[in-house]
């Protein structure tokens, strides 16, 4: 079916630990949702695909909005008192038991990760051990769960009083799951919503929703009330019933800009956390290792096929080092073998879909059009197989004007071009309606730290490409890219709602003022 070698046809088997939480119809398994308190069923099936050869391994139910309803009015009527009520002490012990659980099913939620999200095995596995990682830093949250005392003296008509400022939970929060980490994305959104005593809705991805199923089967083994979490498999089109219904307090989205825009249209008023579309610059001074910088870019491009919000699709390197540099990247694409992602030795699996793959290619056509140059890739290998591919665009008017500058392409390509200086390197990356991380690679200090106060970026990676991982350091995007940030402790503030008390204490003799 594809260019590239096949281990052979896919074949994929639900774990035994998450054998209840499917039907076996025609020898193939459907996936049931979870609906606050039980699992059910749905009016109508799904199917869902492998992208290794766009065959059918399973299906989902999708649940009819009669019994959406009923679990939203569960989560809010009893499942956000349910999950309030867990002391805190409590909360950390289910969060670190599910870490066990995790563990302890890694190969299962692995192997779907690579059958369902394309995943090769080294990242799938990447992906698990992150999940256990981030529940396992769930103490580190708390620290942020601390208020504030505020004494009343320091205003004359508040002598005599003084205030606290605590936090306390929203009541549901419902997380969007994008497709490239179904998995750790779940396990990021649920701990730092679920950690402060939020219930919690998720939405998995149509394309790969497998690992959230088994998520859930999880999450309720490790002690979650059964009210208090809920899996709504609704597709995405037909979400915006789900994100306006005014029983979700806060809405955690990662997705593209355009998915956002719509959510906050259709949501109301709401807490948002929303991490958007990015594709990254990366800057290469005249100084910088370009060697270590070659490989790290390289390494941006293509991981898990460019499939990531932090993928690096822009290139700008000072003049003096441009020609080695744009040689050794192109080297290091060479190196990168392409192929079906269940084949430990392939480093770069397929596309989510072919309209991507399409995409790439559409992209590479208007770039050549106007003059740029190809200088690796810009094939399909496949129906959702390509090349990582970068062009080189040495006119920085036509640059912009390109869609591979103007939109993000969820894929593995590049756009290379000369800059004179930092300021010509501030102005493109500044330009683009994008705004989620940055890259620079090299050693003086000066530059690097006039990059660093100009670029209009949620963060900054210094000798290193952009990767998020476990959200040990915030991450988000300013402009198009998002709002609020990920991260540990980070998130607390938007899944969580300040409370000022207010106590008086006129006349009680507590205080004697001079």
């Amino acid at each position: 079916m594809t260019g590239v070698k096949l281990l052979g046809p896919v074949e994929f088997e639900v774990g035994e630990a998450f054998a209840d939480i499917v039907d076996r119809v025609d020898g193939r398994p459907v996936f049931r949702p979870y609906l606050a308190g039980e699992w059910g069923r749905g009016e109508r099936v799904r199917d869902i695909k492998s992208p290794i050869d766009l065959s059918v391994i399973g299906a989902y139910y999708v649940p009819g909005w009669g019994d959406v309803d009923k679990a939203l009015e569960r989560l809010h009527g009893s499942g956000r008192w349910s999950a309030r009520n867990v002391p805190g002490e409590r909360r950390i012990r289910i969060l670190e038991r599910l870490a066990d659980l995790i563990e302890e099913r890694r190969d299962d939620i692995a192997q779907a990760l690579v059958i369902n999200a394309g995943k090769p095995i080294k990242s799938a596995y990447g992906e698990v051990d992150a999940s256990i990682d981030r529940l396992r830093r769930a103490s580190l949250d708390v620290r942020k769960l601390i208020g504030d005392y505020i004494p009343g003296d320091w205003d004359e008509h508040t002598l005599e009083s003084e205030g606290l400022v605590r936090r306390e939970p929203y009541g549901v929060v419902l997380a969007i799951i994008p497709f490239n980490y179904p998995f750790f994305d779940t396990v990021n959104k649920f701990t730092y919503s679920f950690l402060p005593g939020n219930a919690f809705a998720v939405k998995p991805p149509s394309a790969d929703p497998i690992p959230v199923f088994y998520f859930i089967k999880l999450a309720l083994e490790a002690g979650v009330p059964p009210d208090a979490i809920a899996l709504l498999p609704i597709p995405g089109k037909e979400a915006g019933r789900l994100v306006a219904d005014r029983r979700i307090n806060v809405i955690s989205l990662t997705g593209s800009t355009e998915t956002g825009v719509e959510v906050l249209k259709q949501a109301g008023i709401k807490q948002f956390i929303m991490e958007l579309g990015g594709g990254d610059p990366a800057i290469v001074l005249e100084d910088a290792d370009i060697e270590s910088a070659a490989q790290k870019i390289a390494a941006g491009i293509t991981s898990y096929s460019g499939q990531r919000c932090d993928s690096i699709k822009l290139i700008l390197a000072e003049k003096p080092i441009y020609g080695e540099l744009k040689e050794l990247i192109v080297e290091e694409l060479k190196k990168v073998r392409i192929g079906d992602p269940r084949d430990p030795g392939v480093g770069m699996g397929p596309l989510i879909d072919p309209g991507t793959a399409d995409e790439v290619i559409e992209a590479v056509k208007e770039a050549l059009d106007a003059g740029a140059a190809l200088l690796h890739g810009g094939r399909k290998l496949g129906p959702n197989y390509i090349e990582p591919t970068l062009v080189e665009v040495t006119d920085k008017e036509t640059l912009m004007r390109l869609k591979l500058f103007r939109d993000e392409i969820f894929a593995s390509i590049a756009a290379i071009t000369p800059v004179r200086d930092v300021d010509e390197a501030i102005e493109i990356v500044n330009s683009r309606r994008y705004g989620l991380d940055a890259a620079i690679f090299g050693k003086d200090i000066n530059k690097i730290r006039k990059l660093i106060r100009h670029l209009e970026v949620g963060a900054v990676y210094i000798n290193e490409y952009p990767r998020h991982g476990i959200g040990y350091y915030p991450f988000g995007g300013r402009k198009d890219s998002g709002i609020g940030r990920e991260g540990i402790g980070y998130s607390i503030d938007q899944v969580t709602a300040l409370k000022t008390i207010v106590y008086n204490y006129k006349g009680k003799g507590i205080w004697e003022y001079m």
